[in-house]
């Protein structure tokens, strides 16, 4: 019996897997197939693919769509790795888990710590799980970091500098990889179609509340431009409602048609205005819970939803609608 080699592609962004020292300090500079042969091996069924080479703190929406193009357009294959620096990678793996609903195989992201040309760094460990990962994962989007898999759209960094910098959050680990073998985890559902869909709309704006802000920083908003804004509230959604009351200004904003989503400062669990008297009248005005979405989920589902509806109910809708496993039903 002949056993198929399945075929995989490495899409390069750049990252600090990538980066190189140089005078004026890490500079990504590696390509993929330099990254390949680092990780040593026969690696034939690889085909290497350059995107560009930047470090993820540079990577915005326009990068998320090139990123999603070249995936769609490359998709004809068994699965896809694409290295990404770490401090954003949460954020593209949430947007790319929207903009490729569906998609039939694998995309998994990786990236380092350390720069994969260190003797002891992360980023060749982390590349071969992720290609081992996309040979055996089902169809979705993935970080596979710290011999750990996760959902891309539950995933976020949560160390700056150890090896196991990602957690999945309010949700299952999807595997392991360990000594070169995936062990599956738990299968998440998947959606029966593949909707390729890049519209978004990045005016979207995250406050984080802290004791004594003054609500005229909500008030600003709606002089800037600013379509959609995600409030990061005390515990399980509360905000000040004395002296400087949150409430009027998150009203006013919604007056003008801006939705507002509350999520938690906190990173597990879910987000709710209906436990405590304090934030009971945020539920009154028409505020969007989160749930269980990690911020970063729920401001790239915003921007997302936001490039195809500004109509505040159907905003609503769809930011309470489970749509790819960010948010618990």
């Amino acid at each position: 019996m002949v056993i198929r080699v399945k075929t995989i592609r490495l899409i390069s962004t750049g990252g600090t897997i990538a980066c190189v020292p140089t005078e004026n300090g890490l500079k990504p500079e590696l390509n993929a197939r330099q990254l390949i042969d680092l990780i040593g091996g026969n690696h034939s069924n690889i085909e290497c693919i350059d995107l560009f080479s930047m470090d993820s703190s540079n990577i915005q929406p326009e990068e998320w769509i090139t990123i999603a193009e070249a995936i769609r357009d490359n998709a004809d294959c068994d699965g896809i790795v694409l290295t990404h620096g770490t401090d954003t990678m949460a954020y593209t793996a949430s947007m790319l888990s929207f903009m490729l609903a569906g998609i039939k195989i694998p995309v998994v992201l990786t990236g380092a710590q350390y720069p994969a040309v260190y003797p002891d760094s992360d980023g060749r460990r982390n590349l071969e799980n992720a290609i081992i990962a996309a040979t055996s994962l089902t169809g979705g989007v993935y970080i596979c970091f710290g011999n750990s898999l996760m959902l891309g759209c539950r995933a976020v960094k949560t160390r700056t500098t150890s090896l196991n910098a990602f957690e999945s959050i309010n949700y299952p680990y999807i595997g392991t990889v360990n000594d070169g073998r995936m062990l599956a985890l738990y299968n998440p559902p998947h959606r029966n179609e593949f909707s390729f869909s890049v519209e978004l709309d990045s005016r979207v704006a995250l406050i984080k509340l802290i004791p004594g802000m003054s609500p005229k920083l909500l008030d600003c908003l709606i002089d800037c431009d600013i379509k959609g804004v995600v409030v990061e509230a005390f515990g399980l959604g509360g905000m000040h409602s004395i002296r400087r009351n949150h409430l009027e200004s998150i009203q006013r904003l919604m007056e003008r048609g801006i939705p507002v989503v509350l999520t938690s400062q906190c990173l597990y669990e879910q987000s709710t205005p209906d436990i405590y008297e304090v934030s009971r009248p945020l539920k009154d005005i028409g505020i969007i819970s989160a749930g269980d979405m990690t911020t970063e989920a729920a401001i790239t589902k915003l921007m997302w939803v936001l490039g195809h509806t500004k109509e505040l109910e159907e905003v609503r809708k769809l930011m309470q609608t489970n749509l790819i496993g960010e948010l618990t039903k």
